[in-house]
């Protein structure tokens, strides 16, 4: 006997995803939980009712709501003056049904014209490939939870779209029933047509325009019950992998992924675990700031999720150091605040402000035994050369001494040997800019004068054919 598909989305009722530096609120659970009122299972079962067209509806605007919270609103030399609309203002209710039933209809017409009807495995196929090679792994993870994680409704409303329009262009292209005399002879059976247009897109060719106006529309579209289990891709992306090298035998094993793509974050071994914390992603036009982390362990190559509650804000290119029993992050992005983690009770406890060194980023970060040191770092134009011990057994900050202090800088190098910290190299060094800048000056001036010489000695040469008088 077969089991009566469900999905529900009442476990979320407001999904936030951050677009165009602003919060966008995507209400998806309240409407689709009305079609699906059971609890989801995560990992999918068969389908034997499939879907109805209104669900498909419902599915089909949570998806257009992700894509339009990740639309650029117009600039016109800044932003525009009138606020980004909502969805519903920009694409109507008929709108959506028409985008349903395309999909729909394509699918009808490669089981029904070409006897190539969409199975399950090819749309496991088609998810996988999607999670694979995707070049937004944030945005497709939104997808996927927008539609509840159900790998059923994934597969239907997000895979089906996509694969049907790729094989019915494919078909068209390959048919020979598209070229030649039964083409004029089909296409002189095809009924009038008021508008003088064919409502497929341009890409299409013949065999589907000829099925296509033969064939009523269905107002109920339900694509032919399948049967078998969806499994949803958990590897989405390459940004959040990693990888495991044994120096021994020069050989990479890939970790499983977890956390989203990232730069700027920060990782500390425990001794059995590695702890990731903070950066940044850049999605081409927004940079999207982490205050999420993750501890994974190598032996079972498992993560492990950090809390989030009372974790430092959102930031990259800070530190972090581990002492033992807790990580301590502090600092970037222009933060003078910081938190300690102890991953035994996965708790955050922020440390102590007072004291403490300015708000910098890029800076470094030694942990002596006892203590953390950090000196340096900055922000362009402005660079440190400053610092401070913090002591976590008393939560307290102690200034590092200026006497002697290396130039202010950031980028550099921090080491501790046991009873020093030794630092070395910068980046932006604000005491040997006029240096830098004098020996790239001198670097420019002799490539001018080598380039000189060359085209001075060089034989000249006729422009366009013609002979230089």
């Amino acid at each position: 006997m077969k089991k009566k598909h469900t999905a529900q989305f009442g476990s979320f009722s407001l999904l936030l995803v951050l677009c165009s530096a602003a919060v966008c609120s995507m209400i998806t659970g309240t409407l689709l939980a009305f079609f699906h009122p059971e609890a989801p299972t995560k990992a999918s079962h068969p389908a034997a009712a499939g879907l109805t067209f209104a669900e498909r509806v419902a599915y089909q605007r949570a998806i257009e709501e992700v894509y339009w919270c990740h639309r650029t609103w117009p600039r016109n030399r800044g932003e525009r003056p009138d606020p980004k609309p909502s969805l519903d203002a920009m694409m109507s209710h008929a709108q959506l049904e028409n985008k349903v039933a395309d999909y729909l209809r394509k699918s009808d017409a490669l089981e029904e014209y070409w006897q190539r009807p969409i199975p399950a495995e090819q749309l496991q196929v088609e998810m996988e490939r999607m999670a694979k090679h995707t070049r937004q792994p944030d945005v497709l993870r939104e997808l996927f939870e927008a539609l509840g994680n159900d790998a059923f409704v994934i597969a239907e409303c997000l895979a089906r779209p996509a694969l049907a329009e790729r094989l019915l262009a494919s078909w068209n292209a390959n048919d020979v029933r598209s070229h030649g005399e039964r083409q004029q002879r089909e296409e002189a059976t095809l009924p009038s047509n008021p508008t003088g247009q064919l409502t497929t897109v341009a890409s299409l060719a013949a065999p589907f325009r000829f099925w296509q106006a033969r064939t009523p529309k269905r107002t109920t579209n339900t694509i032919r019950t399948l049967t078998g289990r969806y499994t949803l891709p958990i590897d989405i992306g390459n940004q959040g992998a990693g990888g495991r090298y044994n120096p021994n035998i020069d050989t990479w094993v890939p970790t499983t992924v977890v956390l989203s793509g990232r730069s700027g974050h920060t990782a500390v071994w425990t001794g059995s675990e590695m702890i990731l914390w903070g950066g940044v992603s850049f999605d081409g036009s927004n940079y999207q700031y982490f205050n999420t982390g993750a501890r994974y362990n190598p032996s079972t190559d498992n993560w492990t999720m950090t809390s989030t509650t009372d974790a430092p804000s959102a930031r990259d290119r800070h530190t972090a150091v581990w002492t033992g029993s807790e990580m301590i992050v502090w600092g970037g992005t222009n933060d003078s605040t910081g938190g300690r983690y102890n991953p035994a009770t996965d708790m955050w406890t922020a440390t102590s402000a007072t004291n403490a060194p300015s708000a910098r980023a890029s800076h470094r970060a030694v942990w002596t035994g006892s203590e953390m040191i950090v000196w340096g770092g900055g922000t362009y134009p402005t660079y440190y050369d400053t610092g401070g011990r913090y002591n976590p057994a008393t939560d307290t900050w102690t200034a590092t001494s200026l006497t002697n202090v290396p130039a202010a800088r950031t980028g550099h190098t921090a080491v501790w040997t046991g009873s020093e910290m030794i630092v070395w190299g910068d980046t932006g060094l604000a005491a040997t800019q006029t240096r830098a800048a004098d020996t790239i000056q001198r670097r420019i001036l002799g490539r001018l004068r080598t380039l000189q010489t060359h085209l001075l000695a060089a034989p000249v040469t006729p422009l366009c054919g013609r002979a230089m008088k």
